[in-house]
C-alpha cells in the first residue's frame, strides 16, 4: 500500500521522467490517469461553480439562461476537444518516437489553429448573442437576463480552445501533472471571482462569465510557461510558428475527426435541450443542474479515457501495438468499475445532490429523474468512452465520428422526439434516448477496436 501512495505522490509532483512505453502498464496508467482525473474534476468545476452561484443568488431563470448558453457553447467545446485530441495523438506519437523537435513544431501549429478558430467564433458569438438565445427557445425575459453571459462566454472562445489544446499537448507528451496544475489554479481563481462578482458585487450571471474568462486566461498563461519554460518537455522556437502546410493538414485531419465527434454529440444536446424547452424553464433548469452533477462526477472517467489515448499513441510510436491494446483494455476495466460506483451513488442520493443546487420542486423532480435514468447505462458507457478515446489516440478519428453520427443523430434525436412528444413520455423520453445511443456506441467502438484497423493510421 505504501508503494501505491508513493506512486500517487510521484504522479502529482509534476516531474514525470518515466518512459510510458516501457514501464509496467498499471504504473503507466496511474502516473498518467491520476493527474488527468484531478484535472477533469477541476475542469468540471468551471460549469458547476457557475451553476451553483447563479442558482443560489440569481434564480431559476438565470440557471435556464446558463443552460441554454452552455448547450450552444458545446459547439465551441467540440472544436476545442477536437484540437486537443489532435495535439494528444500527434505529440504522443512523436514522443513515442523520441522526436522532441517535431513534437514542439506540431505544438506551434496547434496554437496557430487554436487562435484562428477562437477569434472567428468570438466575433460571431459576441455580435449574435441575442439571436442565438432566441433560436434556442428563450423567452424575452430569459434573453434579457442571459445576453451578456452569452456574449462574454463567446468572447472567451480563443481561451477555451487554447486551454483544452495545450492540456492535450501536455498529456500527449506525458506531462499530465502540469495540465492538472494549470486547471487547478484556473478553477480556484474562478470560484473566488464567482463569489466576488455574483453575490458580493451583484453582477449576476454576467459576473459568472467574467470569472470563468479570467480564470481560464490565467490557466492558459501557466500552460504556456510549463510548455515553453526551462523545465518543459517540449521546446518551441520562434520559427516553429510559421505555418507548415503538411503539419497543419495533419492537425486538421485528426482534429476535424475529434471535433466532428464532439460536434455531433453537442448538436444532439442542442436538439435535446430544444425538445426539453417545450416543457418550461423548470425542466430546462433541472436538466442543466443534472448535467452539471453528471459532468462533475464522470469527468474523472474522461481522465482515465485520456490516459488510454496517450498510452495508445506513445506505444504505437514506439512500435508496440500489443502493449497499446493491453493498455486500453486495462483502462476500460478500471473505468467500468468507477462508473458502477457513481451509478450506485446516483440511485441512492440523486435528490440530495440536486437539492444542494435548487430547492424548486419541479427542478428537483426533473434533475433526480435524469440522474437515475442516465446512471442505469453507466457501466456500458464506461467501456465505450475508453475504446473511443483509445482509437482517437491512435490518430484514427474517422470511424468514431461515423459511430457518433449514427448513434446521436440517426438514433438518439428521432427516438427522443418520438418518446417525448409522440407517446408523451416528456423529459423521460429524452433521458431514455441518451442511454440507448450510448449503449449502441459502446458496441460499435468495441467491435472496431478488436478489428485492429486503427493501428494502420499514420499521423
Amino acid at each position: 500500500m505504501s508503494k501505491f501512495f508513493q506512486l500517487i505522490k510521484e504522479s502529482l509532483r509534476g516531474d514525470e521522467q518515466a518512459d510510458y512505453t516501457s514501464i509496467s502498464i498499471n504504473r503507466a496508467i496511474v502516473l498518467l490517469s491520476v493527474p488527468m482525473v484531478i484535472e477533469m474534476f477541476f475542469e468540471a468545476l468551471f460549469a458547476l461553480a457557475d451553476a451553483f452561484f447563479v442558482a443560489r443568488f440569481v434564480g431559476t431563470t438565470g440557471v435556464a439562461a446558463v443552460g441554454l448558453t452552455e448547450s450552444v457553447l458545446t459547439l465551441i467545446y467540440s472544436l476545442a476537444f477536437g484540437l486537443s485530441g489532435a495535439a494528444t495523438a500527434i505529440i504522443a506519437r512523436r514522443t513515442g518516437e523520441k522526436d522532441k523537435a517535431n513534437a514542439g513544431l506540431a505544438l506551434a501549429q496547434v496554437i496557430i489553429v487554436a487562435l484562428i478558430l477562437g477569434i472567428i467564433l468570438a466575433l460571431i458569438g459576441t455580435t449574435q448573442a441575442g439571436r442565438i438565445l432566441e433560436l434556442m427557445g428563450a423567452d424575452e425575459t430569459l434573453r434579457a437576463q442571459g445576453i451578456w453571459y452569452t456574449r462574454i462566454q463567446f468572447l472567451s472562445s480563443p481561451i477555451i480552445i487554447l486551454i483544452f489544446s495545450l492540456s492535450g499537448a501536455l498529456r500527449g507528451s506525458g506531462n499530465a501533472s502540469k495540465a492538472m496544475q494549470s486547471v487547478i489554479v484556473a478553477n480556484v481563481l474562478n470560484i473566488a471571482l464567482d463569489y466576488l462578482f455574483v453575490p458580493v458585487m451583484g453582477l449576476g450571471i454576467a459576473g459568472a462569465a467574467w470569472a470563468t474568462l479570467i480564470g481560464r486566461s490565467v490557466g492558459v498563461f501557466l500552460q504556456l510557461w510549463f510548455l515553453l519554460g526551462p523545465a518543459g518537455k517540449l521546446k518551441i522556437k520562434l520559427p516553429d510558428f510559421r505555418p507548415i502546410a503538411d503539419i497543419l493538414k495533419n492537425i486538421v485531419k485528426v482534429g476535424s475527426g475529434g471535433a466532428g465527434q464532439f460536434l455531433i454529440q453537442s448538436a444532439s444536446w442542442v436538439f435535446l435541450m430544444r425538445i426539453l424547452s417545450i416543457y418550461g424553464n423548470e425542466v430546462i433548469a433541472g436538466y442543466t443542474i443534472a448535467l452539471r452533477i453528471i459532468v462533475f462526477t464522470i469527468l474523472p472517467s474522461w481522465g482515465l479515457a485520456n490516459s488510454a489515448a496517450t498510452l495508445v499513441g506513445q506505444n504505437l510510436g514506439a512500435q508496440r501495438p500489443d502493449r497499446a491494446i493491453r493498455s486500453a483494455w486495462t483502462v476500460a476495466y478500471f473505468n467500468m468499475a468507477f462508473l458502477a460506483f457513481i451509478a450506485l451513488l446516483f440511485w441512492i442520493s440523486a435528490e440530495s445532490l440536486v437539492v444542494f443546487f435548487d430547492e424548486t420542486p419541479g427542478v428537483i423532480e426533473t434533475a433526480t429523474l435524469c440522474l437515475k435514468v442516465l446512471a442505469s447505462g453507466y457501466v456500458i458507457f464506461g467501456i465505450g468512452m475508453v475504446m473511443t478515446q483509445a482509437i482517437n489516440g491512435a490518430g484514427d478519428t474517422f470511424m468514431p465520428t461515423v459511430f457518433n453520427l449514427i448513434c446521436f443523430w440517426a438514433i438518439q434525436i428521432p427516438i427522443a422526439y418520438y418518446l417525448a412528444e409522440v407517446i408523451h413520455w416528456r423529459e423521460l423520453g429524452v433521458f431514455v434516448s441518451i442511454i440507448l445511443a450510448d449503449f449502441i456506441l459502446a458496441i460499435m467502438a468495441v467491435i472496431y477496436f478488436r478489428s485492429n484497423r486503427w493501428q494502420n493510421v499514420k499521423v
